[in-house]
């Protein structure tokens, strides 16, 4: 990046990942509450190729994708509160400029100051699937000792959950890889069934006996939260993370479940002063644990600026993995 312009991945309408374009963009100026940010690292998730797929309607062809980054801020508004040289992670909106790019202009509001032992590419890690997993554990009124699943612990978004509820005194059963159940079980986890076994359920309710589920966390599809219903006790709560229910999966006045949707990215568009607050809260002590070793970030693989499509074509097609980052350099900042 220089003081005129900057390198970014855009996107051409109709042509998914193959038609992802490196390009140099204007550098701008923030505005009042705004910031730039200099990218150090950005990280892919499955909504960057779902959307760059899909396309929105709100997307014309030259935007820039990504929702996740974190680096420097290198200008800022008057009324931003932050200034340069401030190192921060962020989660952005969908229908903005995203993290695709040498530099991210940013709500002053949507940047999470980051602890000083925290590295970058870790922090660039956490948003999406970081918060994405505390707006799906606080779907439930506050428990302890009681029986929660959660679909796809292996991957980011389940990995972070899972913890996050056995830090609240739950107890925490999980579907993965079989290659993952050593790791997953050090972490406090109490049981790991193979999503791979058709008879996964009737072997989680074998464990539970008379017991039967308090929550049930879906990371896969409406679909699939749907079957799992029927695990649900009384007042139990059913929290999809991908999709949600259109019609409810179980008669009306038997077990009575609550139907829970989780969407980070509507906050942008629908949040007020005090959810952006809690939300700040949030990413703050979300970055704090894992810098101190109290919460297990997701594992990284890297791959360069560069080749960014053909990292998310593999993200796409789940080869490896773990969280793909990129790492940038940083930026000379005059504070």
């Amino acid at each position: 990046m220089n003081a005129t312009d900057y390198a970014a991945w855009t996107w051409t309408p109709g042509a998914s990942l193959d038609g992802l374009r490196l390009a140099r963009l204007p550098r701008p100026a923030p505005g009042t509450h705004e910031v730039l940010v200099a990218n150090t690292a950005i990280a892919l998730n499955p909504v960057d190729w779902k959307m760059i797929d899909w396309g929105r309607d709100d997307w014309r062809e030259g935007q820039v994708p990504g929702v996740d980054g974190a680096g420097i801020v290198v200008a800022a508004g008057s009324a931003s509160g932050l200034r340069v040289g401030t190192r921060v992670a962020y989660h952005q909106a969908l229908s903005a400029g995203g993290s695709f790019a040498e530099c991210t202009l940013l709500p002053a509001h949507a940047v999470y100051p980051l602890p000083d032992s925290l590295d970058d590419a870790v922090a660039a890690s956490l948003p999406c699937p970081g918060l994405t997993a505390w707006q799906a554990l606080e779907k439930l009124p506050a428990s302890g000792n009681q029986d929660v699943l959660v679909t796809g612990a292996g991957g980011a978004v389940g990995l972070l959950l899972a913890q996050l509820a056995v830090q609240r005194g739950l107890r925490v059963w999980v579907t993965a890889s079989p290659r993952h159940r050593d790791a997953l079980l050090r972490l406090g986890i109490a049981g790991v069934f193979d999503y791979r076994d058709t008879q996964w359920p009737q072997r989680l309710r074998d464990v539970l006996g008379p017991r039967r589920l308090f929550a049930a966390f879906d990371t896969v599809s409406g679909a699939h939260a749907a079957s799992l219903a029927p695990l649900l006790g009384y007042n139990g709560h059913l929290v999809c993370i991908q999709d949600r229910q259109e019609n409810a999966p179980l008669p009306a006045f038997s077990t009575a479940i609550s139907l829970h949707e989780v969407a980070l990215n509507s906050i942008h568009a629908h949040g007020d002063t005090l959810d952006w607050q809690t939300l700040r809260h949030a990413a703050a002590s979300l970055m704090q644990a894992v810098a101190d070793g109290q919460l297990q970030a997701p594992a990284r693989q890297f791959f360069d600026f560069a080749e960014l499509p053909d990292a998310l074509r593999r993200l796409k097609s789940g080869d490896g993995g773990g969280k793909w980052i990129s790492r940038l350099p940083a930026p000379m900042v005059v504070a």
